[in-house]
Formats: C-alpha cells, sequence, structure tokens
C-alpha cells in the first residue's frame, strides 16, 4: 500500500490518524498542498480530482475519500473495529461521521477558503479555480458556532460521538475541531462535555501525528 499525505491539511490527518489507530505502518508519499503538488501532473495522474488523501491499495485501486480509505482498512484489518461493531453501532458512526462532515468540516473549510488571502480563486478544492465569495465565510463562521453546540448536546449524553467506543466519527469530529482554530473558532470555555472529550482523545497517540 501507499498512502499520500499532506502534514498541514486537516483531511489527510484524518485519515492518518485512523491509520496509527489500526496499528498499520504504510509507507507514505508527501504531497505539499502549499507548493501546489496536488495539481502537478504526478500527482494527477495518481488522483485526477488533485485531492487528499489517497491510499493505493495492494491490488492497484485508488481510494480518495476518508471513508472509502477507512472502509478498506476496516475490511481488511478487522481488530481494532473504528466503524462499530454491531449493526446499530455502524450505523451510528457512519451517521456521526457525515454529520460531523457536513455541519462541521464543511464549514470549517468554506469560512477558510472564502476569507483567507491564500485562497484567493482557490474557494473549492481541485482542478478548478473558483473565485472566493466572502458572504459564503460569515454563513461558514455561523454554521461553526452551530456546530460546537451540536457536539456539546451530543457528548453531554455519550462518552463519544457514536456511544461508549472511540470510532472514526471521534477522529473526524477531533481533527475538524482542532483545525478550527484557522479560523479563529475555539470550543466555548462553557462546553464542557466537549472540552473533556477533546483532551482525552487528545492524549492519544494518534492525535500528535
Amino acid at each position: 500500500m501507499l498512502f499520500y499525505d499532506c502534514k498541514t491539511a486537516p483531511n489527510p490527518r484524518r485519515a492518518r490518524m485512523f491509520i496509527a489507530e489500526k496499528g498499520l505502518d504504510i509507507e507514505t508519499q508527501e504531497v505539499s498542498i502549499a507548493k501546489g503538488e496536488q495539481l502537478g501532473a504526478a500527482f494527477r495522474a495518481v488522483n485526477p480530482r488533485a485531492t487528499l488523501p489517497v491510499l493505493l491499495t495492494d491490488e492497484g485501486t485508488v481510494l480518495t475519500e476518508n471513508l472509502g480509505i477507512a472502509a478498506y482498512l476496516e475490511a481488511r484489518f478487522p481488530d481494532r473495529p473504528l466503524l462499530g461493531r454491531t449493526p446499530d453501532e455502524i450505523g451510528l458512526v457512519h451517521m456521526w461521521n457525515a454529520i460531523v462532515e457536513h455541519q462541521g468540516g464543511a464549514p470549517i473549510g468554506e469560512t477558510l477558503r472564502n476569507s483567507h488571502p491564500a485562497f484567493a480563486d482557490r474557494a473549492i478544492p481541485g482542478p478548478t479555480n473558483y473565485a472566493q465569495i466572502p458572504e459564503l465565510a460569515q454563513r461558514g463562521r455561523d454554521r461553526v458556532d452551530a456546530f460546537f453546540d451540536l457536539l456539546e448536546d451530543r457528548l453531554q449524553h455519550s462518552t463519544f460521538l457514536a456511544g461508549s467506543a472511540f470510532t472514526l466519527a471521534d477522529i473526524t469530529a477531533f481533527v475538524f475541531v482542532d483545525f478550527a482554530r484557522v479560523v479563529k473558532a475555539r470550543i466555548p470555555h462553557e462546553n464542557t462535555a466537549t472540552l473533556t472529550w477533546f483532551e482525552n482523545i487528545k492524549k492519544r497517540p494518534s492525535a500528535s501525528l
């Protein structure tokens, strides 16, 4: 297998944490988004959509989305399960992972890419350039605040997002909550359940990668 990574971006970090939690040692190739290497011919020959992360499987399949990468690795290496153990757990993991992507990751990305000068004409990842829309940045900030409230409501009643066990949904949420610093968003000090959850995950070895 070959894992295409970028140390500075949140989505590759999600896959990196998943791989570490599985205890796997996978050959890695760094692709610098800051240098625009994802847009070069060499990388686009691997992934024409010019996005990261990417996992090239032993069978030669190219997997370009976190959920696809996680599903493949879970199927090949079922111990220690990170996508749930029972049908209910599997459903909850996928549900909360999707909620976090749409309600957390998307607005954080929307805010950053429509406000930061580094993303002028790069408001959407991929091979096509799109102009920034400032109104989307403001909407994104409002949605990030709502995302923190959503997490707090859930974590007041559940140790982890999908139940009693640490899963992919927690990896996704942890990475996006941590990355929210780029839009100057932090867990509100009154959101004690989320703060406790975040600090507990931060202690895991995979969180330092």
